[in-house]
């Protein structure tokens, strides 16, 4: 408040300042008068012929040049009366100045300022975000901040893929709307939403969620998620050859340390598809959910001798880590299987195990969360 009230009697000096000449009466132009000087000299021509220093024809000469200046200023000053200006005018013009600029500048803060913004003390101007902070804590934080300011479009693509991570579908789909609207359209933001449809409809590519996905590959059409799920849809609607069509065309064209491409080649196997070989995932994390071999093999088989396997060999994988629980790999390879069947809890309880194997290791942590982030998962 003192800092206020400073700012304020810096405000009033400075106008006082350029308006108080305003408010003065202006002095008569009485001393640069060219026919006072003339009439001097005249009188002074007088003295010296009286005192004898000039006789009476030089003073008559002198007279007349002086007499003949004299009329001419006389005439020149009349002509340029200067003109006075009005002391009322100059008052009310200051006081206007005095009390309308402060007005003016209050109106605009009004309409353009936060004037009902409450005082945010020290304390809290210096505090950060605790990172041991429960997860929940830290979203009610955004989620608060965001009722205060909904356009934050920043602040809707934060909290978006943290409430699908929790499991909030409902309200990440909101969030992913607002983040377009707020901060723009991308593909990224479409393929995202679209997800987040599919958690709403328990992992069913909706039409409202396809929709999604279509607008995502129509602003970028190399986007990896949009077309796995595009995949997706036509895989559930029975159509299997467009699915490995295009998933065919995704793995021809990615790179071969995409981190989905064993998701892709996994799901080519699931519709009978041909699948090129598989490339690694960053950190250290490879292999598809299926040996090579195992791909190979299963081409020739029927859809039901080819889940039968399948099932069989990822029943196997998981009873073997029970027994060695360290191999974090073999528990991306299941959580993977899990997810690419299409049994979600089955993939979150495989999840809980292999933190809970690890989690003595902080290597091997870090390699699974690692791992867990280029599955979509929360890491």
């Amino acid at each position: 408040m003192t800092l206020w009230f400073v700012f304020a009697l810096m405000t009033v000096a400075a106008i006082f300042a350029v308006l108080w000449p305003l408010s003065r009466r202006g002095r008569a132009d009485t001393g640069g008068s060219e026919v006072v000087v003339y009439r001097d000299q005249l009188a002074e021509i007088d003295r010296d012929m009286a005192a004898g220093i000039i006789g009476a024809a030089e003073a008559d000469a002198a007279r007349i040049e002086i007499s003949r200046r004299l009329l001419a200023a006389a005439d020149q000053s009349g002509r340029e009366t200067p003109v006075q200006g009005s002391l009322n005018l100059r008052r009310t013009a200051a006081i206007v100045g005095l009390v309308g600029l402060p007005v003016i500048a209050s109106g605009f803060y009004l309409a353009l300022g936060s004037p009902r913004l409450g005082d945010f003390p020290l304390a809290e101007r210096s505090r950060v975000a605790d990172a041991n902070q429960p997860l929940a804590n830290l979203v009610a934080q955004v989620e608060a901040h965001l009722e205060k300011n909904p356009t934050d479009g920043r602040g809707w693509t934060v909290l978006a893929p943290v409430l699908s991570r929790l499991g909030r579908y409902d309200d990440a789909v909101r969030a992913y709307r607002n983040a377009i609207t707020y901060a723009g359209d991308s593909a990224d933001r479409r393929a995202d939403l679209g997800e987040a449809l599919m958690g709403t409809a328990g992992g069913v590519v909706t039409a409202d969620a396809k929709a999604e996905f279509e607008r995502s590959v129509a602003l970028n059409g190399d986007d990896a998620k949009a077309n796995y799920f595009l995949g997706l849809a036509a895989e559930q609607d029975g159509r299997k050859a467009d699915a490995a069509a295009l998933w065919q065309k995704m793995l021809a064209k990615a790179p071969a340390d995409a981190p989905w491409r064993p998701l892709v080649q996994a799901a080519l196997v699931r519709v009978g598809g041909s699948a090129p070989g598989g490339g690694s995932a960053p950190g250290g994390v490879s292999a598809p959910a299926l040996p090579d071999s195992a791909v190979a093999a299963a081409r020739d088989m029927s859809e039901a001798d080819r889940g039968t396997m399948i099932k069989g060999m990822v029943d196997r994988l998981a009873t073997r880590l029970k027994t060695n629980g360290d191999d974090v790999e073999g528990w991306l390879r299941l959580v993977r299987a899990y997810l690419v069947m299409g049994e979600r809890d089955k993939a979150m309880s495989a999840l809980a195990d292999a933190r809970q194997a690890v989690g003595n290791d902080a290597d091997r942590l870090r390699q699974l969360n690692e791992g867990l982030k280029n599955l979509g998962l929360d890491g």
